[in-house]
């Protein structure tokens, strides 16, 4: 059934960690592939996703994609989709990507990186859906590990949204924050009026992290403009085999 601006769009985030399980042991992109397509979501976001890999590719020839991984995940499920890349090494590269069933009409990846080896970027897309007036901005976030770094790049993100996202136009911000002291809601809440899907339905935020075992909130979906229903974490089968984040589901009511 074709969309129309009352139609609710629903929302994915997982961070894909390259491929591989925990440790790297297995390569099991093609698992993660069907466990996405069976969530059908309108819009998936990614963190961690290889454009390529010379070296794995020759060691897993028998099921390493031709195409990049973030192409091969999208196949014919979401024919839209955008690349940022974070990381450029001298096998390969890696960032973040967005996945979508509608239009992808504007994309760019904004580098957050700050002094030291950590490479990060926010992956802002507008999306237009038939029916509605304005684009639907998204912004695919992969924030850093140390504080201080991740306080900067909150900054940045808000900076992003109030340079670049119309004021009126509704807004999702998705991905791993590596939030674990849970300081991004006051500054996103402040700096640029968003507020997290999971605080405002339960209180508290998402456990996503390490997936067998979810105690570190560490993954965030936030909306502006838009309100959400029942958000998820989707449970540990089959998802701690195919990522060492939990992925995170909501209905976002434009």
């Amino acid at each position: 059934m074709p969309a129309t601006a009352d139609t609710p769009l629903t929302v994915m985030t997982v961070n894909t960690h390259k491929g591989f399980t925990t440790f790297n042991r297995k390569f099991i992109l093609p698992e993660l592939r069907d466990a996405v397509r069976k969530v059908g979501a309108d819009v998936v976001f990614l963190q961690e996703v290889l454009g390529t890999h010379e070296e794995h590719s020759r060691r897993w020839a028998g099921s390493w994609p031709e195409t990049p991984h973030y192409e091969f995940l999208a196949d014919e499920i979401w024919p839209q989709f955008a690349y940022g890349q974070n990381v450029v090494y001298p096998k390969g590269d890696h960032g973040n990507a967005v996945m979508s069933k509608f239009p992808i009409v504007h994309h760019r990846n904004h580098d957050v990186s700050l002094p030291g080896p950590e490479k990060r970027g926010l992956l802002h897309c507008a999306i237009r859906i038939p029916g509605r007036a304005m684009d639907v901005h998204v912004v695919c976030v992969h924030l850093g590990l140390s504080e201080d770094h991740r306080r900067q790049q909150l900054q940045l993100l808000c900076e992003l949204v109030n340079d670049e996202v119309p004021a009126q136009a509704p807004l999702i911000v998705a991905g791993d924050f590596n939030d674990w002291r849970q300081k991004a809601d006051a500054i996103l809440a402040e700096g640029a009026g968003l507020r997290e899907v999971f605080v405002h339905a339960y209180g508290a935020p998402a456990r996503t992290f390490p997936a067998r075992l979810p105690l570190l909130c560490l993954d965030r979906i936030y909306v502006r403009n838009a309100s959400v229903h029942l958000p998820v974490v989707l449970p540990r089968r089959p998802w701690s085999h195919l990522s060492d984040h939990a992925p995170l589901v909501a209905e976002i009511h434009l």
